[in-house]
């Protein structure tokens, strides 16, 4: 430690442990989660409004839409999601040679001129050009802020930290479907779904002023030789008692893997760091093959399907938005306590369940009733992976890789999280209109794949620093 850190940490001594410095690192780490989780805000609000967004698009010239056909919607809402697997491959590598906070604040320009962009479309081709480009930074936020957050967070609270990113993406999916709906109903005019698009602008200001506040992460700091910059930031976060063993242990894991030079793509070839990324590559991707994102996408396709009026359906799709907020909420208080394989296998269950009983409401008679069961079990669907997968695979894939390439193996495992995402987001609504109900016993039967999957191969990360985690995997997978 430097003579300058270590005056720090022993003038800080005397105070360790009071209710003050506790106080003072509380409120610390309660600012850097609420400006960086910022991103995930708008991570939730862009993938969310669309769904409100594509029936009015859907409408002619003549009443202020663009025309757009079934396949086109799903280009629209694909290319977003085809330009965040991009965003997060890339942004995952940048992240690791320039630093999380500064790859954060460049995707907070790139949020405000995708959504100005989108908003101000004059044709669908510009409309799919601008989404691909908000995708950039969906996907960069996506594979950026959980790692962050990791990274800045006390073993004892990394869970719930990093899991408060998967409650502002959902926060934000609702606040889109509640703006959606407000519009609809209160604004109805020409060009509606612009002022629902460019709503995003706001909250992207916001992320990149206040990246500019928030320190860089303390073990990138390290891996870059920039070890007093590490102290003064350990001491910023952490109580005074317990600064010195982290960052301790921090700059011996980085000269461990000093010796083998800076990270790259060969590292991926190592054999424990490619079965630890193959296994994040199936957790990112099965993920998204849950079907959740058709559901969030479309929901209100899915409503209209089944009978309801559009506004209806916008109306009603905002108790998805309110069950994930609130599902995601009480999955933060199970990961205080909860091992996340375990959260993983019920949470897993509880979808196959629910897409099982899903499907079975479409062999029904066309009613209300009917249409009101389907938004039932969709709930019952978002309630289990919004509750317990939702917020624990983004924490596990921010935990499980080595630092050295950190940012890079994330990386890869977002982008086929975002791919997995690119293929749903593109046959929902084919599937829908070619199948119906039936779409949903597809899914069914993929998530049953995937909870063998999770049962045999995903690794326990509960209660253990980043350093111990990184060795315990070199030792069992080498």
């Amino acid at each position: 430690m430097s003579d300058n850190a270590s005056a720090a940490v022993q003038a800080r001594h005397a105070d360790a442990g009071t209710p003050a410095e506790k106080a003072r690192v509380d409120k610390r780490l309660l600012t850097i989660r609420t400006i960086a989780t910022l991103g995930g805000l708008l991570f939730g609000y862009d993938t969310g409004v669309i769904s409100g967004a594509l029936p009015f698009l859907a409408r002619g010239a003549e009443e202020g839409g663009l025309g757009l056909t079934a396949f086109q919607e799903s280009i629209v809402t694909s290319s977003l999601t085809m330009g965040a697997a991009i965003g997060a491959i890339v942004g995952g590598r940048l992240s690791d040679r320039y630093g999380r906070k500064k790859n954060i604040y460049t995707v907070a320009v790139i949020f405000l001129i995708g959504a100005l962009g989108c908003a101000l479309a004059p044709d669908y081709p510009a409309l799919v050009a601008f989404r691909f480009f908000l995708g950039l930074a969906v996907g960069g936020a996506s594979a950026t802020v959980p790692v962050y957050l990791s990274e800045m967070a006390p073993v004892t609270i990394r869970g719930t930290m990093v899991a408060r990113n998967e409650l502002m993406i959902v926060t934000g999916q609702l606040l889109a479907y509640s703006f959606n709906a407000f519009i609809a109903v209160m604004w109805p005019q020409a060009h509606v779904w612009r002022w629902m698009l460019v709503i995003a602008s706001v909250p992207a200001i916001g992320l990149w002023i206040g990246m500019h506040l928030l320190p860089e992460s303390p073990r990138w700091l390290a891996s870059q030789g920039r070890a007093a910059d590490m102290w003064r930031v350990l001491n910023e976060v952490r109580m005074a008692d317990g600064v010195e063993d982290e960052g301790r242990d921090i700059i011996h894991r980085v000269e461990e893997e000093a010796a083998l030079g800076k990270g790259s793509w060969a590292d991926l070839k190592t054999p424990w760091i490619g079965k630890i990324t193959a296994i994040g590559i199936g957790l990112a991707a099965l993920s998204q093959l849950t079907g959740v994102n058709g559901i969030m996408y479309y929901a209100p396709t899915i409503l209209q399907t089944t009978g309801l009026g559009t506004q209806a359906a916008l109306v009603a799709t905002i108790a998805n938005g309110v069950v994930s907020v609130v599902a995601v909420s009480i999955g933060i208080g199970f990961l205080k306590r909860m091992p996340r394989r375990r959260m993983m296998l019920i949470g897993q269950t509880g979808v196959v369940i629910s897409l099982i009983l899903l499907g079975s409401m479409f062999l029904l008679p066309e009613s209300t009733a009917r249409s009101y069961l389907v938004l039932l079990f969709m709930l019952t669907f978002l309630f289990s992976m919004q509750c317990f997968i939702g917020p624990t695979f983004w924490l596990m894939l921010s935990e499980i890789f080595p630092m050295r390439v950190r940012g890079l193996a994330n990386g890869v495992a977002v982008f086929c999280n975002w791919m997995g995402n690119v293929i749903v987001a593109f046959a929902f609504p084919n599937l829908i209109a070619a199948v119906q109900g039936n779409t949903f016993f597809v899914f069914a039967v993929i998530n049953a794949c995937t909870l063998v999957f999770y049962a045999k191969f995903l690794p326990e990360t509960f209660g253990r620093s980043l350093e111990s985690l990184e060795r315990h995997f070199e030792e069992k997978y080498s």
